[in-house]
Parts: C-alpha cells; structure tokens; sequence
C-alpha cells in the first residue's frame, strides 16, 4: 500500500500555495517598499515619511513572475539547517528580478534545469519543489521554472 507523505513548506512562512505559488512577505503603507523575507520592525526606506514603527507594514503576497537577473551552478553542499540529498548534487540557483515589485529574489531553479538552459532577461515562474523528504513528510522550498509560453510577457523578450 502506498501512502502520501504531507507536504510542509521547509521554511514556514515564507511561500504559500493557494493561488499559485507566492513569496509572502511585508509592504510598507506609506511609501510602498516591499519586503522579502518579512520585515516586521519597522520600513527601512530612508525617503520613507511614515510613523516607523511597525504599525505601517502590512502583509503581501509577491507577484509569481519576474525575469532572470543572473544565474550560477551551486556545486557545494550548503551547511545547515540546509539540508540535502546523499550524495549531495548540485543544482541551479537563479536570481530573479519580479515583475511588479522590481526587486530581485534569490532562489533554486527546478530540477532538470541547469544554467545551459537559462539566459538574462528570460521570464520565470514560481513554483514549489522538493527540498528534502524524511519519513514522516516531503519538505518544499519554491523554485524557479521556465515560464509556461503565452502568459504574461513574451519569453526571452528585451525591455
């Protein structure tokens, strides 16, 4: 018999699955600078003209989308609390420039791709992937994909 392992996200927080894959962090009300990971102090713009006390920040949900900024191979094994598969096997790391907030967000890029297979300025998705798995659950992070052709703006399109 064959059972499901639950899925738990390896960060708790930091990425939620309901409506698509999205990075989860803080906004500033007054000036708009947005946060990944979150920020619950207080907004750290300096042109900022808001109380700074915390009260200003608000949840939010990080547009799904964005474009690859740089790229590279991690050919080492991360130390803790990372954890990785035995043996340990590299994978592609992609920093990536969202969409709407114009930031850029560091993350793996799925499985079976490598950086022979990405370029600057080619347009990405997020999505969830398996980090790691005991035998209680399967632990997720989320990933960087290729963005599915005919949604948002074209792939590999300049600006």
């Amino acid at each position: 018999m064959t059972t499901t392992k639950e899925r738990r996200p390896a960060v708790e927080g930091w990425f939620a699955t309901g409506d698509g894959v999205r990075l989860l962090g803080t906004r500033c009300t007054s000036c708009g600078t947005p946060y990944f990971p979150r920020n619950r102090l207080a907004c750290r713009n300096p042109a900022c003209t808001g109380p700074r006390d915390g009260s200003e920040l608000e949840e939010y949900a990080f547009s799904n989308r964005g474009r690859v900024w740089s790229y590279a191979d991690s050919r080492y094994k991360p130390p803790p609390p990372y954890v990785s598969p035995d043996p340990f096997r590299p994978y592609t790391v992609a920093a990536v420039e969202l969409e709407t907030e114009r930031m850029v967000v560091l993350g793996q890029v799925v499985p079976g791709i490598g950086v022979d297979d990405l370029r600057v300025g080619m347009e990405v998705e997020l999505t969830e992937g398996t980090l790691y798995e005991d035998d209680e659950a399967e632990y997720t992070v989320w990933m960087w994909r290729p963005a599915r052709s005919g949604e948002g703006i074209a792939s590999g399109a300049s600006r």
